[in-house]
């Protein structure tokens, strides 16, 4: 069976290992890599999404952060603040830094993004294809209230979650996404695939922007698999991350219905045959069944690798229920 996912950083690639563990190990699985969150930083490019992805597959995570390289140090970062070279508000450790020379280097010889990728995964093998959405530049940008001036700024999403710590927000962008195409391969993994799921990544800045890629949400409506989703929303709030700041700026409510809306259901023009909801929100699946969207409550939070292969075989159950077209 082949499988497709289109992954943000951390829910997606937890949810990924857990998929990894039920499956056979015989069934390919490609992600597709959400690359908004990228910037270039102290000269470098850093992919926090594809190395999320890469490293808690390929067993260098750091398990209590769940993003970074395991057993890191810190002794760069510290020079470069002795130098006072910034940004300082962001931290690259030693490991982690690593991988970001690894790439920058190859992308400045004239490999694309999708190659890159491929080189560094070759060392981590990480038991999926990870395709980044496009082999474009594409970032993120948030608008907000300047804390030291008041005034209205765009800053890059980085800027707005790692030194901001994510404040209210007035507007988000991806600049390059008009001109962006689909990277080497997404297109195909979408179409040819036996199953897409979208995991509980958010909506609005991990799927979102995959899904604002030219021909992914076509491709995806029209695949001939099942394709089912999990909310990142529970009881109404985000199990981490910032998607109940950013989903009122795409007027969804911060709800696991409100997110299951978001998508809708492909037999009414959008992109689910189903949809997975905590059993805390079991209240909202007769509401979603009635606009045509297949909804199940389970248990979503991925505690322990156990819950979280439960999760993993609740998609696949869905997958078999909704069948595909």
């Amino acid at each position: 069976m082949r499988v497709t996912v289109l992954s943000g950083g951390i829910g997606g690639a937890r949810f990924l290992s857990g998929l990894r563990r039920v499956l056979d190990p015989s069934d390919p699985i490609t992600v597709i890599g959400n690359t908004g969150d990228d910037a270039w930083l102290f000269g470098l490019r850093v992919c926090p999404d594809l190395d999320t992805v890469m490293y808690t597959l390929g067993g260098g995570i750091d398990p209590d952060k769940g993003w970074g390289r395991d057993s890191e140090s810190w002794r760069a970062k510290e020079e470069l603040g002795a130098y006072g070279a910034g940004p300082v508000w962001f931290g690259l450790g030693d490991r982690d830094l690593g991988t970001h020379l690894a790439r920058t280097h190859l992308l400045r010889e004239g490999h694309p993004l999708s190659e890159v990728t491929r080189i560094l995964c070759a060392r981590w093998q990480p038991g999926v294809r990870l395709l980044p959405m496009t082999d474009e530049p594409v970032e993120t940008h948030v608008e907000i209230d300047d804390p030291e001036t008041g005034l209205r700024r765009w800053v890059h999403f980085q800027e707005y979650w790692v030194r901001l710590q994510g404040p209210v927000a007035h507007g988000v962008r991806f600049d390059g996404i008009e001109v962006a195409t689909a990277g080497p391969g997404v297109l195909q993994a979408i179409v040819e695939a036996d199953l897409v799921v979208v995991p509980p990544s958010n909506p609005v800045v991990s799927v979102g922007t995959i899904l604002s890629v030219a021909g992914v949400a076509d491709a995806i409506r029209t695949a001939r698999a099942p394709v089912v989703g999990v909310s990142p929303i529970v009881s109404g709030a985000p199990v981490r991350g910032m998607a109940d700041r950013l989903l009122p700026l795409v007027d969804v409510p911060v709800t696991a219905a409100g997110v299951g809306e978001h998508y809708g259901s492909r037999t009414r023009g959008g992109l689910l045959d189903g949809w997975l909801v905590d059993a805390s929100d079991a209240g909202c699946v007769a509401e979603l069944v009635s606009i045509g969207l297949p909804t199940r409550a389970v248990p979503l939070l991925m505690t322990d690798p156990a819950a979280t292969d439960e999760i993993a075989r609740a998609v696949l159950a869905m997958a078999d229920a909704v069948g595909g077209r």
